[in-house]
């Protein structure tokens, strides 16, 4: 196939699995809180740790020598060896089964469950399909479907697909502005070393973006923590959400639901950028 990609040779990575144990400690949450700019109280051992917020865990500290030009681990190892120059986390499906308490063991058991091809405007697109189990104290505590996509640069003249605007009048909604300070914090809590969130010449001069990328993860946080914010008491028992299209720093957003299970990050003028679906418990 095209782009020099053997995709028999990429589909022989479905079945890898991995494990990586870690602590859920209460440093990295008390950091992000003050990165959303929440007024929590300081976390405590025995606190339940927030829907997503186990993406603070399980970081993968490769060598500097083990980093490809991007800023992400060289490509192989327990991920494909995908021969695109873009990845983007597309998407994920999320069941919350148990409280993580905050203190607490945790082991992510991760496999590859798909390799899949499909052609777009820009060329040939892989998605690779991750399925993670976070186990605590012996039982599933949240079950995780992740979607990586790969795929070419843009060519110039290119068109970009025709966006969707976002729903008018939410129930719900918060607006904010990202800012370079908040990519980089979150970036340093996921030990994330991809350079289009932080490092402006490389995502404007090499991946030809307008600015620095808002991480698709952080949206997804902020996604939920709306609903946190009007919900204090509820729990989310299910959580979906899949990206549309970029949002950059420095540029307003809003975070909006309907209260009813749709919620949506609409970009500065007001397109769907990232939409999702959350189910509270006992709903």
């Amino acid at each position: 196939m095209g782009d020099g990609m053997d995709l028999d040779g990429l589909k022989g990575w479905v079945g890898r699995r991995t494990s990586v144990d870690d602590v859920a400690s209460l440093p990295p949450v008390a950091a992000l809180s003050a990165t959303l700019d929440r007024a929590d109280a300081p976390p405590k051992t025995g606190d339940f740790l927030p829907p997503l917020w186990h993406w603070l865990y399980f970081l993968e500290a490769k060598p500097a020598s083990e980093l490809g030009p991007d800023g992400h681990p060289k490509r192989g190892g327990f991920l494909p060896p995908v021969p695109l120059p873009r990845r983007m986390w597309a998407g994920s499906r999320l069941s919350f089964l148990k409280p993580i308490p905050l203190g607490a063991a945790i082991r992510r058991d991760s496999e590859i469950l798909k390799v899949e091809t499909k052609e777009g405007r820009t060329g040939t697109l892989v998605f690779v399909t991750v399925k993670h189990r976070i186990v605590c104290n012996g039982a599933t505590a949240i079950d995780e479907e992740h979607d990586i996509v790969y795929r070419n640069a843009p060519k110039p003249g290119d068109a970009a697909p025709p966006p969707k605007p976002a729903p008018a009048i939410p129930d719900w909604s918060r607006p904010l502005t990202p800012d370079a300070v908040m990519l980089f914090r979150y970036s340093a809590l996921t030990f994330n070393g991809h350079r289009i969130h932080y490092d402006h010449p490389y995502v404007t001069q090499v991946e030809g973006y307008p600015g620095l990328i808002v991480h698709g993860p952080l949206q997804a946080t902020l996604m939920l923590d709306l609903v946190r914010r009007q919900r204090p008491e509820a729990n989310v028992a299910r959580f979906s959400f899949r990206a549309l299209s970029p949002v950059f720093a420095d540029r307003a957003l809003a975070v909006g639901s309907d209260a009813k299970g749709a919620v949506w990050i609409a970009d500065e003028a007001g397109h769907l950028a990232m939409d999702g679906q959350f189910v509270l418990a006992g709903a």
